[in-house]
């Protein structure tokens, strides 16, 4: 009887631990899946999804979260510093801790007359060595599909277009709009180089990648199994409340 009893609650525990990872994977998809659909109105925001694997328990768990770099689509938005990507390259861009990179376009010019981004990062220039762009604020700019800025007929500078042949392996998110190089995490990852197959649309953004309606679909299928799982842990607790009861109970 007692082998019995320890077989069983061997069991019910392994139903548990069971239920328990699958919980625990579904919470960290349904927090990917919310962060997708609330930044589907997000500028270029690129959708996230995960790859599942199993533990030595064959428990389902979630590997590592990765990147959908797919096109979003171009609007017109008629405003000259807005600037959409059409091709798989990104705006190299110089911040505060290096450079970083993003396909959000929503560009203004600063205080000291530099094309940046609303937190502050300025384009880079590759006639420069990566140094900002300087533009007059009371003359119209002209972009060119290479990225080529002009004001009044004259060449002021072009704007930087950096490429990566596999973007999952060599960049890292931060944020919603931008992305680090993955060298110094992934020694394998490759590093940057110009891309001129992407071409630089003046007066267009690009929108988020994520799909709305199957992303909704795919949140209520997560919240589903979360729930059949929550089931499964209250049924497992029942089941070893009267196996304790059981083996407690005089003969």
């Amino acid at each position: 009887m007692l082998a019995q009893t320890d077989c069983g609650k061997f069991q019910m525990d392994s139903l548990l631990v069971s239920a328990a990872g699958g919980m625990k994977t579904g919470l960290q998809s349904l927090d990917i899946l919310a962060n997708n659909i609330a930044n589907t109105g997000t500028v270029a925001f690129k959708a996230d999804s995960e790859y599942h694997g199993l533990y030595k328990q064959q428990l389902p768990v979630i590997d590592k979260p990765w990147t959908d770099f797919s096109q979003g689509l171009l609007t017109t938005t008629a405003d000259p510093l807005n600037l959409g990507l059409a091709g798989k390259g990104f705006f190299a861009l110089n911040s505060p801790t290096g450079i970083e990179y993003s396909r959000n376009g929503q560009f203004k010019i600063s205080k000291m007359n530099q094309l940046e981004t609303a937190e502050g990062y300025t384009l880079r220039n590759t006639r420069d060595e990566g140094k900002p762009i300087n533009v007059d604020p009371a003359q119209p700019i002209d972009i060119d599909k290479t990225g080529v800025v002009r004001q009044g007929g004259e060449e002021l500078g072009q704007i930087e277009i950096d490429g990566f042949e596999n973007p999952s392996q060599s960049l890292r998110k931060l944020g919603n709009s931008y992305f680090l190089p993955a060298t110094s995490v992934r020694p394998g990852s490759q590093t940057a180089t110009i891309d001129p197959s992407t071409e630089v649309r003046q007066g267009t953004l690009e929108q988020s990648n994520v799909p709305a309606a199957d992303s909704a679909v795919r949140l209520i299928s997560v919240m589903r199994q979360f729930e059949m799982l929550q089931k499964a842990v209250t049924l497992d607790t029942e089941m070893n409340k009267e196996a304790i009861e059981q083996v407690a109970r005089p003969s």
